[in-house]
């Protein structure tokens, strides 16, 4: 007798699916989309309700026939594609593209590949959401007619193979007004000082020192007055007033604090959290997650997906699941590590759905040593962040008992006032197995505890620090500081952000400074052009409302053809007028400051399908290329050479190697910082945001002290 076939989008996914089903069904994969708008033209009649022209791709004929031949004997077929609109387009374009209507043909939504969802599932099939179909129509129509529409007007007014997209040109332009406001901002000075101070010595035990800063002057009646401290001369004078004051205690106040964990990840925070612990892309994020998500093969266990679904903007978890934590954290922690009730998380971003699950371990029995034998490098470190930072989410909060000293300074009529605040952790709570990351933007210094001290107590002064400081300007995005911001304004939803921080990078419109975003020329260039031309449609507000619109789409609130026509009309004019209007911009060529080895022209910078090389400025007479080596300013340890930035050819990785390869073979994943060690004299290297580590020793230490680059460091 016949099998029912079920249709997933992966082969991974279809061997995981198919243990879990046990036999009782034949599974196939479609490979993802099998049938999408055409290359070569718009493929949408506007005249015609917007109506999309598909098409199957010649690469994904041979999969249609197939899945054909798969339904021919099938009672009934279940659709089982991702739990999201891209999943429910997919299941849709499968009954058409190869006639599945022909038999009863039924839709099965999991969050989570494991035997109890799956059998869940097929307990509740349900027909297509046409709603979440027409929203992900609207979506790829609406991205189609801006990017055909506009992005040949950049390849006649700039140059070719260029492209302008709804969501892309957005983020470009918040990374462009960034690079402006950094451009135009003014440094101001002014200058702060702490105060080294220790209680009165005692016998011959040296006093605890601790550290003071100071807040404010007093007047003759005690009230606070601010203090200017925007020069050397004015700090010179209040430092001249402290050096001879008597110190003495104030007030002391003591209090509980609970720090609460976070909650369970999204897309959006779980891209973040890679970026910055790990220093994954939010590409090869996604794809490590779609990996654990689809199934691996796990010892004894077969493939088992490990992960719930990785496009998520929800922070909701199964109580089944919170259970399991809880139970899981008693067992290993004890229960003062279990608050009373589980933990439930509320999403506060712009636009968030609350339809699926937060992305957890599908089990947290699985631990990840457990399965670290079964995994790559990438897989077990993603999926011990996910683990961890799930179990987590359900422990207690961790206590710190905190202390505020104010502190009286007194040179007769002069009186100030300083404060020194210490922390102490009373009990670790989910601070024992996770604490999550921050942008360095973000980062403080973590609180010393102080001694006992009590009001009216007086102090020695051990010594004055006062320190010039100038104000920053706004720092570049990171991918996990643009993610987050992309978030925050609506723009986009989980499964765009990946691919938008990757097609601005493609294109050669930003490119990555010590692991942040900056314009290039060309990215300049092309965001004011659309800004100019195109204001009402390439700007945060405009987008994060039509994501709104497709939203109401996708619940049913409103037809899609309507949306895209409101869209349209005001946009077609725009278009004809930036047509007329917009000049041919000539870019220059970027010089490579060498000539070329075999015709001695001047080599050029040029933007080839992975990036950056150097080119003959003479071609098509000469075609001589070479890398582009992006020197750091580091002088290599070993031979004297320049340390340049490499990239792995099948991964891309960032890695830092000599510039006389293959003569000199010296490399590094961290990125070398030109500085000696003081311990032993080797070359230190950027072990964090502000840690620095030695190549040689095992020195580790902030960076700021280390001593300035040296001639003679080792290896």
């Amino acid at each position: 007798m016949s099998k029912d076939l079920v249709i997933v989008e992966s082969p991974a996914k279809a061997r995981t699916v198919e243990r879990f089903l046990r036999g009782k069904y034949r599974v196939k994969a479609s490979l993802g989309h099998i049938r999408d708008l055409p290359k070569s033209q718009l493929g949408v009649d506007v005249e015609n309700d917007f109506a999309p022209k598909y098409l199957i791709p010649k690469e994904k004929r041979s999969v249609v026939k197939e899945l054909k031949e798969a339904a021919k004997d099938a009672p009934s077929i279940y659709l089982a594609t991702d739990p999201d609109r891209e999943g429910e387009a997919i299941s849709w374009h499968l009954i058409h593209a190869a006639n599945l209507n022909k038999v009863p043909v039924r839709r099965v939504v999991f969050h989570e590949i494991t035997e109890e969802a799956i059998d869940e599932a097929f307990r509740h099939p349900r027909d297509i959401d046409m709603d979440l179909v027409n929203a992900q129509q609207a979506r790829r129509v609406l991205d189609r007619l801006v990017g055909y529409k506009i992005s040949p007007l950049l390849w006649r007014k700039v140059k070719s193979r260029l492209s302008a997209g709804r969501v892309q040109s957005v983020a470009l332009r918040m990374v462009v007004e960034r690079e402006r406001e950094i451009e135009a901002f003014v440094p101001v000075e002014y200058w702060s000082i702490e105060a080294e101070l220790s209680k009165k010595k005692v016998g011959r035990a040296k006093p605890k020192s601790f550290i003071a800063a100071l807040v404010s002057a007093r007047d003759t009646s005690g009230e606070e007055k601010k203090l200017d401290l925007s020069n050397k001369e004015e700090t010179d004078k209040v430092v001249s007033d402290l050096e001879a004051a008597a110190y003495s205690v104030v007030d002391v106040r003591k209090k509980e604090v609970q720090r609460q964990p976070s909650a369970p990840f999204t897309t959006s925070t779980l891209q973040q959290e890679a970026a910055r612990k790990l220093r994954f892309t939010a590409k090869r994020t996604m794809a490590v997650a779609q990996q654990l998500y689809e199934g691996l093969p796990i010892g004894k266990e077969g493939p088992v997906g490990l992960i719930t679904y990785m496009r998520t903007d929800s922070t909701n978890v199964a109580v089944s699941a919170q259970e399991e934590a809880r139970r899981y954290i008693t067992q290993k922690f004890g229960g003062d590590f279990v608050p009373a009730k589980p933990r439930v998380f509320t999403r506060k971003a712009k636009g968030a759905q609350e339809a699926h699950e937060a992305i957890r371990p599908t089990s947290v029995r699985r631990e990840p040593d457990q399965v670290r034998h079964y995994l790559t490098s990438e897989q077990f470190r993603l999926y011990e962040l996910i683990w961890k930072r799930m179990v987590a989410s359900q422990m207690a909060a961790a206590v710190l008992d905190t202390t505020s000293v104010d502190i009286d300074a007194r040179n007769g009529a002069a009186a100030y006032l300083l404060r020194a605040t210490g922390s102490v952790l009373r009990f670790p709570g989910f601070l024992v197995l996770y604490n999550e990351g921050q942008d360095e933007e973000e980062q403080e210094e973590g609180k010393r505890p102080l001694p006992e001290l009590t009001a009216g107590e007086p102090l020695d002064l051990v010594e004055l620090l006062p320190k010039q400081h100038f104000t920053q300007p706004p720092p570049r995005y990171t991918e996990a500081t643009l993610v987050r911001a992309l978030e925050e304004n609506g723009i986009g939803r989980p499964s765009t952000y990946a691919p938008t921080l990757s097609t601005i990078q493609d294109r050669g419109y930003v490119e990555k400074v010590e692991r942040r975003f900056r314009p290039t020329e060309l990215g300049l260039i092309v965001s004011d052009l659309l800004a100019e031309h195109f204001t009402e449609i390439i700007n945060v507000g405009f987008t994060a409302r039509m994501e709104e619109d497709l939203d109401e789409i996708a619940r049913g609130e409103r037809q899609w053809v309507p949306v895209i026509r409101e869209f349209y009309g005001p946009f077609e004019k725009q278009v004809e007028v930036a047509q007329e209007r917009i000049p041919k911009i000539e870019l220059a060529d970027e010089p490579a400051g060498e000539d070329c080895d075999k015709c001695g022209k001047p080599m050029i910078i040029k933007m080839g399908r992975f990036g950056k090389f150097v080119a003959c400025s003479g071609f098509p007479e000469c075609r001589n290329t070479k890398p582009l080596l992006n020197k750091i300013g580091v002088s290599c340890p070993q031979c004297g050479g320049d340390l340049v930035e490499k990239r792995t050819a099948k991964r891309r990785r960032t890695f830092y190697g000599c510039s006389n390869y293959p003569n000199c073979t010296f490399t590094t994943w961290e990125r070398p910082l030109g500085q000696s060690c003081p311990d032993c004299g080797g070359m230190l290297v950027s072990a964090s945001n502000s840690l620095a580590r030695c190549l040689i020793c095992t020195y580790r230490g902030p960076v700021e002290k280390a001593t300035d680059k040296a001639v003679g460091m080792k290896r």
